[in-house]
């Protein structure tokens, strides 16, 4: 029997990479995401596409009951919001990035746990940033990606004597449309930061949240994957 994985923001840049990557493993993919009007696995077979804003915490349950029992959870839907300042973020601003950078996350962790530990095997991979390890001018951005690692580890303690792993990775910018945001001079000073001068693409975080969520042994357990080629500041 094939495993079963959800991706949350699988439409989309990394997700969609590890989306791809997963359908080559014959895996049964359930993509949630808020849109799918560019998502190019749409009616693709193996591929379940479930229109969600992530935002709702008070929704994940529902969710869960229609998406049922899963082997690996990839929770990889988040953004950030760089239009605003740390004196100058408005609290519905605030409120929303948490609630899918952070809270959405645990949350699925929670609910998913469950099935995972009757069946006593279960594959969790968070996608965290270098912004929660080096800050981020985008404030509450480097606070919920702080706080997803800190999680990963709580629930890799929590879940692994059930034959869970929690893992997460630390992406330094990545090209995705999240780049879109970014100003070209800002861009361009990071990458004097990185040893080959340039971002990530897509495929390569993948394949590092792929090996976590695949292959990774049992006992690599609540840490938190760098890659972030040497990205920090000089």
């Amino acid at each position: 029997m094939s495993k079963k994985v959800l991706i949350t923001g699988g439409n989309k840049g990394i997700g969609l990479a590890v989306s791809r990557a997963m359908l080559e493993f014959g895996y049964e993919i359930i993509i949630v995401a808020r849109d799918f009007d560019t998502c190019p696995l749409v009616g693709v077979a193996n591929v379940t596409c479930i229109e969600y804003d992530l935002s709702n915490v008070d929704g994940l349950a529902d969710l869960a009951k229609e998406v049922g029992d899963i082997d690996i959870l990839i929770n990889n839907a988040g953004y950030m919001q760089p239009k605003y300042t740390y004196d100058n973020y408005p609290k519905e601003a605030r409120d929303h990035i948490m609630n899918v950078d952070l809270y959405t996350p645990i949350e699925l962790m929670n609910i998913f746990s469950i099935g995972m530990k009757k069946k006593g095997y279960g594959r969790i991979v968070n996608t965290a940033s270098i912004a929660g390890q080096i800050g981020h001018p985008d404030v509450w951005y480097g606070i919920a990606k702080a706080g997803l690692i800190n999680a990963t580890k709580i629930y890799g303690k929590m879940l692994g004597a059930h034959g869970i792993t929690v893992n997460c990775v630390a992406p330094s910018p990545t090209e995705t449309d999240m780049q879109k945001d970014n100003s070209e001079e800002r861009k361009k000073e990071f990458k004097k930061t990185v040893a080959t001068g340039r971002f990530a693409e897509p495929e390569e975080v993948a394949k590092a949240m792929v090996w976590l969520a695949t292959d990774c042994p049992e006992y690599i357990n609540g840490i938190c994957l760098d890659i972030n080629n040497c990205s920090y500041p000089r």
